[in-house]
C-alpha cells in the first residue's frame, strides 16, 4: 500500500494596496476590501498588510536614483536613509503571497500615488535583475488581483492604459498570475456592474479555500 503525504497548506499573507483619493465613496476601496474578507473567510489564519498609497509617497529624485544605483556595500549613511522607505515597501511585496491592488482609473491611467509606489519598488537587484536574455523578475510564486473601477472607461478597452501597464510592470517584477476584476463605466448601470464584480470576488475568494 502506498501512503501519500501532502504538505500542509499555509495560510496566505495578503498585501492590500489602496490608491483611491476617495475614501467613503470609493468603489475600489469597498470591492478590494470585500476580496480581502472573502479570502480570509475561506482561509483561517490569513494575515494582512495594508498599504494606503493615497496617504502620500515621495517621488523619486536625484538622491534616490544615485543611492539606488550605488552598490549596497558602498552606501553612505544618508543613502541608506534615502532608500529606507523603498526597502520597506519591497519587503512588504516579498513577504506577500497575494497582492490585492485597488485601481481607480484617473484620466485613463493609474493615480500618481500608485505610480510613486511602483517607482519605489521596481528596483534592480531587489525585484528584478538583468540577464543575458534581458531583465528577469525576482518576485515569483505570487498571485495578484487588480480591482479596477472607472466612471466611463471600459476596463480592457483601447482607452484603458491602467490595467495593461500594471500587468506589464508586475510581470517585469516576476508576478505573472494576475486577475482583473472590474466595475467599469459606472456612470451607467452602476448597481448591476458592482453586483457582478462582487459575484466575481466571491468566486475568486473560494479559490483560496484551504482544505484539510
Amino acid at each position: 500500500m502506498t501512503i501519500r503525504r501532502t504538505k500542509p497548506q499555509k495560510a496566505p499573507h495578503i498585501l492590500h494596496i489602496n490608491a483611491s483619493s476617495l475614501y467613503d465613496g470609493s468603489q475600489t476601496r469597498k470591492l478590494s476590501q470585500y476580496l480581502v474578507e472573502q479570502i480570509t473567510a475561506n482561509t483561517p489564519g490569513t494575515t494582512i498588510t495594508s498599504r494606503d498609497v493615497a496617504e502620500g509617497l515621495p517621488f523619486i529624485d536625484e538622491a534616490w536614483v544615485t543611492a539606488n544605483f550605488t552598490p549596497a556595500e558602498d552606501h553612505r549613511a544618508d543613502q541608506k536613509e534615502t532608500l529606507t522607505l523603498s526597502d520597506q515597501l519591497i519587503e512588504e511585496l516579498i513577504e506577500s503571497d497575494i497582492i490585492i491592488m485597488a485601481v481607480p482609473l484617473y484620466n485613463f491611467s493609474i493615480p500618481a500615488s500608485l505610480k510613486a509606489w511602483i517607482d519605489q519598488v521596481a528596483r534592480v537587484r531587489k525585484t528584478f535583475h538583468y540577464t543575458e536574455e534581458g531583465p528577469k523578475g525576482l518576485l515569483t510564486d505570487k498571485k495578484a488581483y487588480l480591482i479596477a473601477a472607472s466612471g466611463g472607461t471600459a476596463i480592457g478597452g483601447e482607452l484603458d492604459f491602467a490595467t495593461p501597464y500594471l500587468k506589464h510592470i508586475l510581470a517585469f517584477m516576476g508576478i505573472t498570475d494576475v486577475t482583473i476584476i472590474a466595475a467599469d463605466a459606472l456612470m451607467a448601470d452602476a448597481e448591476e456592474k458592482i453586483s457582478a464584480a462582487r459575484s466575481s470576488i466571491e468566486h475568486h475568494g473560494k479559490k483560496h479555500q484551504i482544505t484539510a
